[in-house]
């Protein structure tokens, strides 16, 4: 079968030992992102199955009407945001999906981010390397305070992380938040409010639904200390668009650590979160480590494998 795989920014998908469930098959990997859409369907035209990398490509109902030979969007993860399932439904395309939920690997980078930004250590190292000494102050993770927005899975795992360097977590988020930081011995905001008017940093976790879309806002920023730090590593889409770009301008929070953005892949280096020396920037690292991408890739793989060989698959629904 004809199986095309964009947007491969890493390179290294055929790297992976679970690359082989695809041997036997057409498979052609493109790197680089498409310029515009008409380039995009010149690449996947001829595709059966499209590998699609969480939510690197958007499929449109544009794209989906001009795909005519598409049977099969075979997701890397358990779902996406990008996909129009209805169009999909409308034009017969299935969409399988993935099982696992790794939180391991995004915990860990937010943690290292929360750890190199309140020390400055990407911004001392850079300069060390232009021969400067001297280094500034930071702040200090013990005793501080580390707000959760959403203690699931990868925000718990964060707040043991830094319940363990001798900060106070304080939660807050929906019921089973509140019920899982009582367990733990945390504190629960009052509030939203009282989360980000208390946190020294200011972590999110929530999942990104049409509900929690632009679920922080301008005022919830302006609460923020100006010597707080605020980290993403879940979703630019949580924050409504523009607005912590002005808040950091504002000086409320003072500092920023993110790893997505509203487009991605950031390919210049006039960006306006890279030019700035208050803003930890990383291109979307909370998944991708080796382990996190054999889990993953090896269950996108196996839904090909079951769709060309008639077997079972799981399936997404339309949305």
């Amino acid at each position: 079968m004809k199986i095309a795989i964009p947007d491969d920014y890493q390179d290294m998908v055929d790297q992976l030992s679970c690359f082989s469930l695809l041997a036997g098959h057409d498979v052609v990997r493109y790197r680089e992102p498409a310029a515009n859409l008409d380039q995009l369907v010149e690449r996947l035209h001829p595709a059966e199955i499209i590998v699609a990398i969480r939510e690197r490509v958007s499929f449109s109902r544009a794209l989906i009407e001009r795909l005519p030979n598409l049977k099969l969007i075979a997701l890397v993860g358990r779902n996406a945001t990008t996909i129009d399932y209805a169009a999909c439904k409308d034009h017969s395309v299935l969409v399988s999906t993935g099982a696992s939920n790794s939180p391991v690997a995004p915990a860990e980078l937010t943690v290292a981010l929360i750890v190199a930004a309140r020390r400055n250590i990407a911004l001392e190292a850079e300069r060390m390397r232009h021969g400067e000494f001297p280094c500034t102050l930071s702040h200090r993770l013990s005793g501080s305070t580390l707000g959760i927005f959403g203690l699931g899975a990868i925000g718990s795992l964060v707040a043991k992380a830094g319940a363990g360097m001798g900060m106070h977590v304080l939660a807050w988020g929906q019921a089973t938040s509140a019920a899982k930081a009582k367990a733990a011995g945390y504190d629960f905001a009052a509030s939203k409010d009282d989360l980000f008017e208390r946190s020294d940093v200011l972590s999110l976790h929530v999942r990104l639904r049409p509900d929690t879309r632009g679920i922080v806002g301008p005022d919830d920023l302006a609460r923020m200390k100006p010597t707080a730090l605020l980290v993403n590593t879940s979703r630019a889409e949580l924050i409504q668009p523009g607005a912590l770009l002005a808040a950091l301008q504002a000086g409320r929070p003072g500092y920023a650590a993110v790893d997505v953005y509203e487009e991605e892949p950031i390919t210049h280096a006039n960006h306006a979160y890279l030019t700035m020396p208050n803003v930890l920037c990383t291109p979307h690292l909370g998944w991708a480590e080796w382990d996190n991408f054999e889990l993953y890739f090896r269950e996108c793989f196996e839904q090909i494998v079951a769709y060309a060989t008639g077997t079972p698959m799981r399936l997404a629904g339309s949305r």
